[in-house]
């Protein structure tokens, strides 16, 4: 089995910042790409930020400029540097990975539970 597991969520002021990690284990041949998602009460599910493993990224426009992804593949861990918070950055995030387990063929998603960012003064 593969399990991620979030880190580093908490309670922040708007214009603070926060680390997230995210470390994924278990029976891994290889990852692909690694990414951050965020779910604010009542509404859908939304990429945040996404790295592939030979580096190359994508950001959603409302936080480029302040969140910045990266991983340290020996790990298998994906970090989110979250800058410059705002209140509606508020919400559940969540990383996944793309994952080709040892003896299985092909790559399949995972994810975590999630960990909750809370901006408010």
């Amino acid at each position: 089995q593969v399990q991620l597991v979030e880190s580093g969520g908490g309670l922040v002021q708007p214009g603070g910042s926060l680390r997230l990690s995210c470390a994924a284990s278990g029976s891994i041949a290889s990852i692909n790409a690694m990414g951050w998602y965020r779910q604010a009460p009542g509404k859908q599910r939304d990429m945040v930020a996404v790295i592939t493993s030979d580096g190359r990224t994508n950001y959603a426009d409302s936080v480029k400029g302040r969140f910045t992804i990266s991983r340290d593949n020996a790990k298998n861990t994906v970090y989110l540097q979250t800058n410059s918070l705002k209140s509606e950055d508020t919400a559940v995030y969540y990383c996944a990975a793309e994952v080709l387990r040892v003896g299985v063929g092909s790559f399949r998603n995972y994810w975590g539970k999630g960990t909750l960012v809370t901006v408010s003064s």
